[in-house]
Parts: structure tokens; sequence; C-alpha cells
């Protein structure tokens, strides 16, 4: 019997995979046959996605598996969340999709808290705040581009909407509308109430439909363009952080969290259902839809981001650093000579991040960084402390106790990250698998396709598919008494 091959259609916010998944002699064999940048460009002072060079190179991706004359069954697409095209039935875009980064919604954030107040958004969506959510972004259509909306028909989260292209059908996938705050995870639908309050075109909202939907098959178009017949559409879980929970290792207990590792850090636990309520509020956690019906309560925190934007500044001053260069030489420099707090607001989209976290410790009276080495170690230590204080409120607000940590997605590769994480913690770490979200988006095909029958089947077969690396916690009292430090810097 020929092998079935699902292809994974995976975007992040630095660059685009095709994966060529299959399973064979009872292990998933995944396969990166096309890989692109995505990064946002800047026109005339807004940032934007250029989604349609993204959607072609993703038929690159296609054509190339194509050619290999392999029986693919279907394709699927996942995503960053909270950003979003519109578009109506004679256009299939109406504007470059903005980059959930762009400024514009930093008033509209402060306005609508103060109109209708967190607690009302919260009670409706259960969603953490961020002003980068698609809700304060089509306030901000609603106030600066009314004639757009008025000849929208429709939105779409990024990976659904390229779903859309492949497939000709207009649905959101629950665990992508679950992060737009404009979602309600009790009613299973979208708030009525702050749609109205915030006047919101009702038309926009696509119908909600849930992880492993087959949309139907692929647009003649397409499938005369690319060579592909016969191959499905299936939405699986749109939202990258969701299909990436999906593939972590974990057995049937509840003693364990994991942490998406990437450009941001998605740091939770998983619940049969939402947790909203004044403590989850107050702490700013999120309730995010999952596979299967699941909850994933976490918390959004800034991630490698701030290695990442710290290289490119490095790069524009002609110093060229792999992310492996840049942890081997953390490695070597001095323990704890600098923290940042990870959150502070001056971290979210600087124009030189070594700039802005050489100014944090400057006001906070710590030696600045003075290499890429320092830099690199005052970053990832931070982002470990961090954890441990993330993973310490969660265990109060569920009422869990958490004894490992799965870390899955790129940033599991860094192995010096990954014993930081357990030194600070003081838990055990469980790092992989690296490609998590493809892993994820192609077996919840599988499943849609009938060739797995649960949640529970996935992660087992994620399990006796790929190495998974254990790091055990070490240097409790160092740690200790830098966590402490980090909480002064923090509650400053």
């Amino acid at each position: 019997m020929k092998n079935r091959y699902y292809v994974a259609c995976d975007l992040g916010a630095e660059s685009g995979r095709v994966m060529l998944g299959s399973v064979s002699d009872g292990k998933l064999v995944l396969e990166e046959v096309h890989r692109f940048p995505t990064g946002a460009v800047r026109i005339q002072g807004s940032l934007r996605w250029n989604i349609l060079g993204i959607f072609e190179a993703l038929k690159v991706g296609l054509r190339k598996i194509a050619a290999r004359g392999i029986e693919v069954v279907s394709l699927s697409v996942d995503s960053w969340g909270v950003d979003y095209a519109l578009f109506n039935e004679r256009q299939p875009l109406l504007a470059l999709p903005y980059q959930y980064r762009d400024a514009r919604t930093e008033k509209r954030y402060t306005h609508a808290l103060e109109t209708i107040g967190r607690e009302k958004i919260f009670s409706e969506t259960g969603i953490q705040f961020m002003s980068i959510n698609t809700l304060y972004h089509l306030i901000a259509d609603v106030e600066e581009n009314s004639d757009l909306l008025s000849i929208a028909d429709q939105f779409l989260t990024i990976a659904d909407y390229v779903n859309y292209l492949f497939s000709g059908v207009a649905r959101v996938e629950v665990s992508l509308a679950s992060t737009t705050q404009i979602y309600n995870p009790t009613k299973k639908t979208w708030s009525d109430e702050l749609i109205r309050h915030f006047n919101l075109p009702q038309r926009l909202f696509p119908p909600i439909v849930s992880s492993g939907t087959i949309l139907g098959p692929i647009t003649a178009e397409l499938s005369s363009e690319n060579n592909l017949r016969d191959v499905e559409v299936v939405a699986t879980c749109s939202h990258d952080t969701g299909a990436a929970v999906a593939a972590v290792p974990a057995g049937a207990d509840d003693d364990w969290a994991y942490l998406s590792s990437g450009t941001w850090s998605l740091i939770g636990v998983e619940l049969p259902e939402p947790k909203i309520d004044d403590d989850v509020l107050q702490g700013n956690y999120t309730n995010e839809a999952g596979f299967g019906g699941t909850t994933r309560f976490l918390k959004n925190i800034v991630g490698l981001w701030l290695l990442q934007e710290s290289r490119r500044s490095w790069q524009r001053a002609g110093q060229e650093y792999d992310y492996a260069e840049l942890n081997a030489m953390a490695e070597s420099a001095e323990p704890f000579r600098s923290l940042i707090d990870p959150d502070d607001a001056r971290f979210l989209s600087p124009e030189d991040m070594p700039e802005a976290i050489a100014s944090f410790c400057r006001d906070t009276g710590q030696p600045e960084p003075q290499s890429p080495s320092e830099f690199a170690r005052c970053i990832l230590e931070s982002l470990a402390l961090l954890y441990r204080e993330t993973l310490d409120t969660i265990e109060r607000l569920t009422g869990r106790t958490i004894r490992r940590l799965h870390i899955v997605g790129g940033g599991s590769q860094s192995t010096l990250l990954n014993q930081f994480a357990a030194n600070a913690t003081g838990r055990k770490v469980l790092a992989g698998p690296v490609e998590a979200t493809a892993i994820g988006n192609v077996l919840i095909q599988a499943y849609a396709m009938k060739d797995l029958d649960s949640l529970a089947a996935i992660r087992e077969l994620v399990g006796k598919s790929f190495t998974i690396d254990e790091f055990q916690p070490d240097e409790p009292q160092r740690w200790s008494d830098a966590q402490q430090r980090f909480a002064t810097l923090r509650s400053r």
C-alpha cells in the first residue's frame, strides 16, 4: 500500500515552510520541502504582511511536491494569531494585512478598556489583554478605514485566509478565533456584545469550525496550476501554538506544562474548559481553544524575539552570528551580570533592541551588556526566570502541581535555554520536537482523514517518532537568588 502524504504549510513571523509528512512503519516521517522569508514590510509608516508573496511561495513548495508523483491526500495552513485579511466576493484581497506590532492599536487599546472595562471584555472572552489583539485592530479599521470596511464582506485570520485561497471556503478555525479577543469560549461563538459595543460590522465575522474540519477540495484552478489532484484542504489547528501543543508528547496525566518556544514564549497547561475568574483576569492569563475541545490556559510572553531583534541589529552593523554561535557565546559569559524584564513595553517593537536592553539596565542601576555574548546571556537568563514566575502562578491559579515542562518549537534547539529553564523552574525539562507546529498540523490532518482517532493517538505517535532531550535542574541556590533579584526588577 502506498504512503499517504499530508502537506503542512507552516507560517511563522520570520519564515514559512512547506512540510511533507507521512506515517511509515508506525512513525511519522517529516520533511522540509521549501522554506522562504515571511517578515513584515514597512509601507508609508505602517507594518504589513506581503500575504500574496507568502501565498506564491507556498505554491512553489506545492509544485515541488507534485513533481514527486506521490499521493497527497490533504493540506493545511497554520500561522501566528490575531492578524487578518479583508476581502469580498469580487476582490480576493482588499489591502495588505497589518502586522500585529503596528502602532495603530495603542490608543485604541487604552480607549477600549476605558469605555467598556477590562472586566467585561474578559468575562466575554477569557483572553489576555494585549494591544496587538484583533479586537483593537478592527476598532482601528472602523475609525481609520471605514471606506475599506464598507466594501469588505468578511475578515479571515491569516492561516484561515490562506486556507480560503486554497479551497474557496471561508471559515475561521476555533483556535485562531480564540486569539482575537472577540470569541466567547463559553457560548462557542463570536461575542455579539463586543461586536455591538464597538460598532464592528456583523457581516465581517465568518462561521467558526472545530479543529480537524475538512473544508473541501483544493480549487480547480490551483489543482491544475500546481498539478495536484484530489487534495482536501483541512482546518487543523490554524493557530500555530494550538498545533504545537497537540504535538506535545505527554501522557494522560496532568502534571505537565508546555512551552511553545519561538518568537513568542507561550507557556501553559491544558484544561478541559476555560478558567475565567478575577484571579485569572488580574494575572492577565488567557484561555485559547485547543484541539479536541481542550482549553490552552496560558500566558503569552515575549520570547526569542529579544534575541532575533538583537541579531538583526548586529547584522546591520556588519556583525553576523547564527543562533548556535550566540548560544555558545552566551554560555561563556558572566552569569547574572544583568537581568531585564522581558515584558517591559520598550521591548515590544524597538528600533534597536540592544539599545533598548541597555536602556533598561541603565534605568535599573545594572551594568549594561557590552558584547553580543553578554546581551545573549542576559536575554536567556531573564526568559528562564520569567518562565519560573509564570509556572508558579499557573500552579496557584489552577491548583495543579507541575512536575515537568515540555519545551517544543524552534526555541527547543537552544540547549542553554533549556538548561536555564530547568535550573530556574526547578523542574525537569523535556525538549522537543523542534517541528511541533508542523507535526501537529500534519497529524490533525491525519485525524481529519480518519487515519488517527484521538489526541492521545497523536501524542503517542509523536513520542514514538522523535527524540526528546531531558534536562535536570542544577544550581538551585544560585537561581533562587537570581529569582529574588528578578522579582524586584519586575515589581519596580
